[in-house]
């Protein structure tokens, strides 16, 4: 017989690891923090750890904030191409599209080639018409594109490389540059979940797709071991595996923030990349981690809100008594 794991349940999100402005402070914050009471209350109605990280990173969707869903940034022939993917660690089973358009949440998409598909991954028309098929609604492109994003693409395109702009600088710590949402879930049976979602990198090449939806490099879960949920450079991300390099140490002994550390630091030593990333263990032990100026996260356990953006910065608010 199995040994029953009892945690102690915990949603955890992050907003993407990169040189956030002054001027998304605040919201970047508020955002992180909407979404990690929206997965909470999911795990607080008994529903499971999948759902509470899909609720979460639906809601970072809906920001315009985030760059993802409403707030994805353009690629260089000004157009919205969307990354998603969704994992269970219970019966390791997992979900993703690529650049797929005009979806106000491809998370939902993700679950749905999770939950009603044998397959990992759709990609492009065959992500869209799988997501018309089950009635998910196709947009007007131009309800995707903010304002923000527009002036980005028209700064980035003076540079004939993106990837190469963002990341390849002296000190590659202080890139710009839009980032990714997600999420790692544990609930009190210690069931996993993680949720990634991404609009990418502004001014990317039609067709790339980065770390983000892929198993193993953009988020993982595993119910022997935790979740994850990465962000940064996808490029090298993709290179080390950066979520299941997370998961191996963990599955090691390293305790959940030094395994995200010593993950980032691998990640710059072998393929100069910066990024994030946050994690529970299958026990309710939280971590997260940045190597880039900020990254907005938040969490909520035990009747506490955590949240902060800058490096250092943990603020806790006791919900309890916001009631």
């Amino acid at each position: 017989m199995n040994k029953i794991v009892m945690a102690e349940p915990v949603v955890v999100v992050h907003g993407g690891a990169w040189a956030i402005p002054e001027e998304l402070w605040k919201d970047s914050i508020d955002g992180v923090k909407d979404a990690a009471r929206q997965g909470y209350t999911v795990l607080e109605a008994g529903k499971s750890a999948v759902d509470a990280a899909e609720a979460a990173i639906v809601c970072l969707e809906d920001c315009p904030t985030f760059n993802a869903g409403t707030g994805s940034v353009l690629t260089f022939d000004e157009q919205v191409e969307m990354d998603a993917m969704i994992m269970d660690g219970t019966q390791m089973k997992g979900g993703a599209v690529c650049a797929i358009h005009n979806i106000l949440n491809p998370i939902k998409v993700a679950r749905l080639v999770m939950d009603k598909t044998p397959h990992v991954m759709l990609v492009g028309e065959g992500a869209n018409t799988f997501a018309a098929a089950h009635g998910i609604p196709q947009l007007d492109p131009d309800s995707l594109i903010t304002s923000y994003a527009r002036q980005e693409l028209a700064e980035y395109k003076k540079y004939s490389s993106t990837v190469y702009h963002l990341f390849n600088k002296t000190d590659q710590s202080k890139a710009s540059g839009h980032d990714t949402v997600g999420c790692a879930v544990v609930d009190k049976d210690g069931h996993t979940a993680c949720a990634t979602s991404t609009g990418g990198i502004t001014a990317k090449m039609p067709g790339r797709v980065g770390d983000s939806p892929v198993v193993g490099a953009g988020g993982y879960a595993d119910d022997q071991v935790g979740a994850v949920s990465t962000t940064g450079h996808g490029e090298a991300i993709l290179k080390i595996c950066l979520a299941h390099h997370i998961t191996s140490l963990m599955t090691n002994g390293q305790n959940v923030k030094s395994s995200i550390q010593r993950g980032l630091a691998y990640m710059e030593s072998r393929v100069k990349g910066f990024g994030g990333a946050v994690a529970v263990s299958c026990k309710g032990e939280v971590g997260k981690h940045f190597s880039t100026p900020r990254m907005p996260w938040a969490y909520v356990q035990a009747g506490k809100l955590h949240y902060g953006i800058h490096p250092g910065q943990h603020i806790i608010e006791d919900l309890q008594q916001q009631k």
